[in-house]
């Protein structure tokens, strides 16, 4: 369970091993051109408004991490009424029951915690090293993980996850969000890093959800998952050998109706338009875009509904 990102908040840099970052979300990893390319020059962006037009809405990880404890309380609203029977139903995660996706949260954000505190500072190359001197894969090294603690037991898990998240969010506050931290092979900044965080919470979340026959709500959580999907796209590119044609615009519709723009900072040659909610879930592979109302117009628009995603593989 892999997710691969360019630093979203970093984007002045030119992609190289160093400034790409890594969260875990899914299992699917195809590989792609890693060559160099400055970020500003495929996509450009500096603009982002919410409401439409009017004044810029300017991200600050203050917001990302009031979206984090709100998604951590809303995961530990579900998993807190878990009994010993819901520990095991199985999730859309292949191979992993409730108790599993869980204990894999618990596991990623120990490890963010770590990386937030400079634990992992002296690996250069991120903690798997350089990908040709790889001999695990992540999502290998993420399985084995969960199988090891697995057998605490549902309630044990539960507790570690508490634990777990409440100090993430503890660390990441008291942090500067422009560090630049290590994690799983690369660099990226701590604000990038608690999006991440935020972003698969929200997946997993939903998971779980949809294993305990409970359907949840979309939130205006959701601009920050879209946001990352959209300042990621030309690292899913890259990864996927392709090379994007010009910058993206998103037109979504959030969950209470209100306008969502996504601006590039030169005209955008390709645009999505629709619900914020099936952008996302679409990004995140919990959705076919072909069976979504998401209509995509441009040069890349079928490429883009096809690469676009939470995480990057």
């Amino acid at each position: 369970m892999v997710a691969v990102f360019w630093d979203a908040d970093e984007c002045e840099h030119v992609f190289s091993g160093d400034d790409c970052g890594y969260g875990f979300a899914d299992r699917r990893s195809p590989t792609g051109d890693r060559s160099a390319q400055p970020v500003t020059d495929i996509l450009g962006v500096l603009r982002v408004s919410l409401d439409g037009p009017g004044p810029l809405a300017w991200l600050r990880v203050e917001d990302i991490l009031i979206a984090l404890a709100s998604q951590h309380a809303q995961l530990a609203e579900l998993v807190d009424a878990c009994a010993d029977d819901d520990w095991e139903r199985p999730t859309r995660c292949e191979g992993w029951d409730v108790a599993s996706v869980l204990a894999h949260l618990a596991l990623t954000d120990e490890a963010a915690t770590a990386s937030a505190r400079g634990e992992f500072d002296h690996y250069a190359d991120g903690l798997l090293g350089p990908r040709e001197r790889q001999t695990v894969s992540v999502d290998a090294a993420a399985a084995a993980q969960v199988e090891a603690e697995r057998a605490a037991g549902g309630d044990k898990i539960r507790q570690r996850w508490h634990d777990a998240s409440e100090t993430l969010r503890v660390v990441f506050a008291a942090g500067d969000p422009h560090t630049r931290v290590t994690w799983v092979a690369g660099k990226l900044s701590l604000q990038t890093l608690a999006a991440t965080r935020l972003s698969e919470c929200w997946i997993h979340t939903d998971d779980i959800a949809d294993a305990l026959g409970i359907a949840l709500p979309p939130t205006d959580r959701l601009r920050y998952i879209a946001r990352l999907a959209w300042r990621t796209l030309p690292y899913a590119f890259q990864q996927a050998d392709m090379t994007m044609h010009g910058p993206v615009a998103l037109e979504l519709i959030g969950p209470h109706g209100e306008q969502w723009h996504f601006d590039p900072d030169n005209p955008a040659l390709t645009t999505i338009r629709g619900s914020a909610t099936e952008f996302c879930e679409v990004a995140a592979r919990r959705r076919d875009a072909a069976a979504t109302g998401l209509v995509a117009t441009g040069p890349d628009a079928t490429a883009v509904l096809r690469l676009v995603r939470t995480y990057a593989l």
